[in-house]
């Protein structure tokens, strides 16, 4: 495992675009920490006239922004080696200073409830500038019933701090000071790290990934009632601020702030569920594939085409992402090669490096990407992946104001999975014989059964612990395994022997820690098929539907945004679509192995 200061600096992303230096990140955050009580100026001043309200919105977004830029670096440092006490004391301060602005605007929201609407109309009609908000007085509207008195929002607001704790003890715990065993590789001792994991999952010997799986798995046990103690605070801070806003769940709470129905995350469960014999056939399939009497959960990842599995390098991994998106246009293209070319990307592991891959940045500066490349397969797709969501900002921040750059994460997971479907695409069209079709095609049926019924299994997961919780139940370690327990057994069918490692697999979740996230990695997929097949079809329509899509930010709601691609999200149709497909081409590795 390299140290930090040793990756060739080509292979870093430049936070430098962001801030030149500490320092400059510190003038900046000492200039925003003076200019908060300057919100006090507007309390109980909003219903004045459309001026003071406009002044009032404008402030806020520039504080909101500066935040933001704050935030972004600093907690990016830190995730370049999570051990630095440097950046962990950045991050720190600038989340101390957003729950310092929460606490000081938390007037906003009631006092805008409070204004005679007759009042608020005709503000709206103003030419002060304050039309520029309609759209965030709207939503502000909308969500009356759920927004409490100006003291209670301030006691709400000071409260944040105080309740963030389960997150920010698990990122700890699982990126900087959880070590994982070494096992035997090839006569070599290796150590699983977070990075690894996956690579180790699709080594051919058996031996290697039984041992891989015991081992991480066994790491997570071992700590298992501190886990499920800290997840359990993270279900009931949810369940709590749900309750304080008079939502009916914490899903309910969750899927308002997305304007999202709770009847699409149903629709999916159910959907899922109505097919759930094709996940069955596939694990029937891969035991076969495999040659062995029992498929066992550390036998999921290896590809069931043994001698065709290949290595890839970054550079190559580039230019098959640049040939397999080409359907999307010249622009995208050449936006692809200076993300590439300018360290957008940070793209190898280095020791306390935070694991998995993701797409960020602040509005004003280009998006950056982590990774964690290794070579495989996955990691091809990944980098694919995670510049979806990188261009997906491009376009919102190039073509909307800051107040509606940010896009909801709903519709943030169907950008970077059509460039997925796309590549795949590409690569099975220029596949050259059977073995290598039945490689790829191993490889998509792999994404769906990851995206589309994995985020489905662990939206169904949060589901029921959540309802439990806001019961009154108490959400021990033996509860947790056991509902997790039930729902592989559930998801896999009879040829998969469910490992009571895998009952643990909960506990290494981070995405458990933002509730009710996990399900729009299922529907985006969903979404995604059905776009990118239309692209490929030469649907220019289409096209340029996804073009005004990857543009819009939040101006629209998702469901709205997602029409503009010929996508209703509000019916199960693009679940079912993508079940088809997947159907289809179970059919045809059936044929092939």
């Amino acid at each position: 495992m390299k140290k930090r200061s040793d990756i060739p600096v080509e292979f870093t992303w430049n936070m430098e675009d962001m801030f030149p230096s500490d320092e400059a990140w510190k003038e900046l955050y000492r200039e925003t920490e003076k200019r908060l009580p300057d919100y006090q100026n507007y309390k109980g001043k909003l219903a004045e006239s459309a001026e003071t309200l406009y002044q009032c919105l404008l402030f806020d977004d520039e504080c909101s922004l500066a935040i933001e830029r704050l935030f972004v670096y600093a907690r990016q440092k830190s995730d370049e080696d999570t051990g630095n006490q440097i950046y962990q004391e950045l991050t720190g301060k600038a989340q101390l200073l957003a729950n310092r602005a929460a606490e000081l605007s938390s007037f906003l929201i009631p006092e805008i409830l409070s204004m005679d609407e007759t009042l608020l109309s005709g503000y709206l009609k103003s030419d002060c500038g304050i039309a520029h908000y309609r759209k965030v007085i709207e939503r502000v509207l909308d969500k009356k019933a759920h927004t409490l008195s100006v003291e209670m929002e301030e006691l709400l607001a000071q409260s944040l701090e105080a309740t963030q704790g389960a997150s920010q003890i698990f990122n700890m715990f699982n990126n900087a000071d959880l070590k994982f065993p070494e096992i035997q590789v090839g006569g070599e001792s290796v150590r699983i790290t977070h990075g690894n994991y996956i690579k180790l999952m699709e080594n051919q010997d058996r031996t290697v990934r039984q041992n891989a799986f015991f081992a991480l798995y066994g790491s997570y046990k071992s700590f298992i009632n501190t886990l499920a103690s800290t997840f359990s605070a993270n279900v009931k801070q949810a369940v709590f601020y749900a309750k304080a806003r008079h939502y009916s769940s914490s899903r309910a709470y969750a899927l308002a702030e997305n304007e999202i129905p709770e009847n699409v995350y149903d629709q999916l469960i159910a959907a899922v569920h109505d097919r759930m014999g094709l996940m069955h056939r596939y694990a029937a399939l891969r035991r076969r594939a495999l040659g062995v009497e029992e498929l066992h959960m550390y036998d999921l990842y290896v590809p069931m085409v043994a001698d065709y599995d290949r290595s890839y390098t970054y550079e190559e991994a580039k230019a098959m992402v640049l040939e397999g998106l080409a359907p999307l246009g010249d622009h995208y293209l050449s936006l692809l090669k200076e993300g590439f070319r300018n360290r957008w990307i940070d793209v190898y592991e280095n020791e306390g490096k935070r694991s998995g891959a993701y797409s960020w940045g602040a509005y004003g500066t280009h998006p950056y990407v982590l990774l964690n490349f290794s070579g495989t397969l996955d990691h091809v797709f990944t980098l694919a992946h995670e510049m979806g969501h990188a261009l997906h900002s491009w376009h919102s921040d190039q073509n909307q104001p800051y107040t509606y750059a940010g896009y909801k994460i709903f519709v943030a997971e169907v950008a970077s999975t059509c460039n997925e479907a796309l590549l795949i695409r590409h690569m099975l069209d220029k596949a050259e014989n059977e073995k290598e079709e039945a490689y790829l095609i191993n490889h998509f049926l792999e994404s769906f059964r990851g995206t589309l019924f994995r985020q489905t299994m662990f939206a169904e997961f949060e589901a029921i612990v959540h309802r439990k919780a806001a019961e009154g139940e108490p959400l021990t370690a033996e509860s947790l395994c056991g509902i997790y327990r039930q729902l592989n057994v559930e998801y896999f069918g009879p040829d998969m022997v469910v490992d009571h490692e895998i009952d643990y697999e909960w506990a290494r979740i981070p995405h458990f820690y933002t509730p009710f996230y996990v399900y729009q990695y299922a529907t985006g997929f969903s979404a995604a098929v059905a776009i990118s097949s239309r692209i490929l079809a030469g649907d220019q329509g289409t096209l340029d539907g996804y073009v005004k899509f990857l543009s819009g930010g939040c101006s629209m709601t998702p469901i709205e945004l997602l029409k503009l691609c010929g996508v209703d999200m509000s019916t199960s149709k693009p679940v079912g679509e993508a079940l088809a497909v997947f159907e289809g081409l179970l059919d045809r590795l059936e044929t092939l192995i």
